[in-house]
């Protein structure tokens, strides 16, 4: 899977005094979105954890280009753009569902680490089912 496409809707509480979506609600919609990607691809984060790997992250952007309002359906489009040796970097795209509109990209750096927190290879199963793909150089 190149990239995988999350629906979310923005809700009244989503928005601030100017009515447009606060900017940090765009990293809760990149974690659902890339939980989403994970259990899609028929690893969710749960399975990780009971096997010992979590995922903390380490880096995280965003780059705001139009505003989202109250109500609008918005697509968070992710993919995973590198892996590392215990190191994975996920991109994203938000789009106005209706009008196809970019108005945010992002990403965030995760290292795979064990219950130690000590950083660790990423799982062959991980690796094996994840194809690296930038939604934000189209390839």
């Amino acid at each position: 899977m190149n990239f995988f496409d999350f629906e979310v809707r923005v809700r009244y509480g989503d928005t601030d005094k100017l009515g447009v979506s606060y900017y940090a609600n765009y990293f809760v919609w990149f974690e659902a979105a890339r939980t989403e990607y994970f259990r899609a691809l028929g690893m969710p984060y749960t399975e990780c954890e009971k096997k010992g790997y979590f995922l903390p992250v380490i880096e995280t952007k965003a780059r705001y280009y139009a505003p989202s309002t109250y109500d609008d359906l918005l697509v968070v489009r992710t993919s995973v753009s590198q892996i590392g040796h215990s190191s994975i970097r996920f991109e994203y795209l938000v789009m106005n569902q209706e009008t196809k509109k970019r108005l945010t990209t992002g990403y965030s750096v995760h290292v795979f680490v064990n219950r130690d927190l000590r950083p660790t290879h990423i799982p062959d199963e991980i690796s094996q089912i994840v194809t690296p793909f930038s939604l934000l150089e189209g390839k």
